[in-house]
Formats: structure tokens, sequence, C-alpha cells
């Protein structure tokens, strides 16, 4: 049986949470039927998962820690559509969150199950029964979109800026700077401006971090 996380109340939560970000907040699908009162979770992206809820511990290849293979399965599955036909509501998923589990982010619940069917049907060994369906503010798209934005047209800001990718959480933007460059509301609001509206949190970064990232993303590429 499919679990779903819980804790917010009341579907006025839910609108509230997605403006900004490309949600499906106004045109939601008449089927299937409307969601009780209460909605998901927001989305844990990549926080630590509480060790007393996971039901198995990783596998291991060679010694190397390694996902399930059930876990890795259904997230390839959710990857596929959420890059496909569901684009327009995937945020991310975290494959083994708790082990075995694959932790679904998404802007709109009723389309996130859609989801979670178009998986299966893609492929019937990935067992939709394994997810857990969350909430998140953001679409991918929408956020790489905004980091695309960013990137060609950084506003020639005060402050320099050494990274921007989409947050863990799907919540927004991270961008980093300097310390003072992570504490100007002036640079916050112009970085906002630029993503359309899409939520920026900047944070003190480091120059040569960032460029070795960008150095190991286009050699992997």
């Amino acid at each position: 049986m499919r679990r779903t996380a819980v804790t917010f109340a009341g579907l006025a939560a839910t609108a509230a949470l997605l403006s900004g970000c490309g949600g499906t907040t106004g045109s939601a699908p008449a089927a299937p039927p409307p969601l009780p009162a209460e909605t998901a979770a927001a989305c844990p992206g990549g926080a630590p998962v509480d060790p007393a809820a996971t039901a198995a511990p990783p596998t291991t290849v060679d010694g190397t820690p390694a996902n399930t293979p059930e876990a890795a399965r259904l997230s390839q599955a959710v990857g596929a559509q959420g890059r496909g036909a569901f684009a327009d509501v995937y945020a991310t998923h975290v494959t083994d969150r708790p082990a075995g589990r694959v932790a679904v982010c998404v802007t709109d619940l009723a389309r996130g199950r859609l989801l979670l069917e178009a998986a299966h049907r893609a492929d019937p060994s990935a067992d939709p029964g394994r997810a857990d369906l969350y909430l998140s503010r953001c679409t991918r798209r929408a956020l790489d979109a905004a980091v695309a934005r960013l990137t060609a047209d950084q506003g020639r800001p005060a402050f320099p800026l050494y990274s921007f990718a989409p947050a863990g959480d799907a919540s927004g933007v991270v961008v980093t700077s300097t310390a003072d460059g992570a504490a100007s509301k002036e640079l916050k609001a112009r970085l906002e401006q630029i993503t359309g509206g899409v939520p920026v949190t900047v944070e003190r970064g480091d120059p040569a971090a960032a460029m070795t990232a960008t150095s190991a993303a286009g050699a992997g590429g």
C-alpha cells in the first residue's frame, strides 16, 4: 500500500506553497478525485532521514555502498516520467530515502500519483508502492530555467556570483557569493527579478570550489 507523508493541513497552504514557481495551482486536473484535507509533507530533498525509519540497510557492491535495486528501478522510472510527460509537476526524487523507498517530490499530488502509475506502466517491475509523495514549491523545469537565466544574465551585480543550482528540496535556486553578497537584500531582490519570481537564496561560497565543480561538470559531459 502506498504511503503518503502528511504534516500540512488545508489546500490553501498548498496554493501558497506553489506561487511563483510554475506549479499547477489553479489548473489541477478533474481526476483523480480531490485529495483529503491533509496534503503531503514538504520535499525533504537531500536532508538526512531518521535512521529509525529505515526498513533495510543500503546494499553494497564489492564493499562499496549502493542503492537498493528496488529503489533504483523505481527511481529510474520516475525520473523518465518526470523529464517527460510530467515535467509540469515533477520537482526531484531521492533514492533510498529510507532504504528501499523513493521520495518523490511534485508540485501537485494528484498528478504525482498519475506519474507513479505511468512509471509502473512503462516499467512493470517498478513498484509504485515503494514511493512516498512530497510537495515541492517549484518544478525542476522551472528551476532549470531560472538557473539558465541567472547564468546568462547576472544583471551586473555589485557582488561576485560563484555558482547557481536548484535547491535540494526544489524550493528555489541557491546562489553563492561573498559574505557581503549573502547579506545583501538588494542582491537577492535583483536575482529574483531575473528568475521571474523563483525564490533565490544567496549563501556565502568559495570561488575556488565553484570553479572546481564547474570543471568537473564539464569533464563529465
